[in-house]
């Protein structure tokens, strides 16, 4: 199973997407500074995540959202609106 997530950065409070196989140890790296895009931005919560069968569905999806960020209908889906 494949997860797209949300992760909200508590220290400037932007948000970035992404899709892994494995949320927990993904989280783990971005938090440890170990992920160059979100390494300024630590510390980093999971505000949203939706899981997919395949890698292709998961990529689809990220990419959809990427698209809607900052967007009214991304405020919706983060529960902003």
């Amino acid at each position: 199973m494949y997860s797209v997530y949300i992760l909200k950065s508590l220290k400037d409070s932007g948000y970035y997407i992404g899709q892994t196989y494995n949320l927990s140890s993904r989280l783990e790296k971005h938090n440890k500074g170990q992920v160059k895009s979100t390494k300024s931005r630590m510390p980093l919560i999971v505000i949203k995540e939706e899981i997919f069968d395949t890698r292709g569905e998961a990529i689809k999806r990220e990419n959809y959202l990427k698209k809607l960020k900052g967007g009214n209908e991304f405020r919706k889906i983060i529960g902003k609106l």
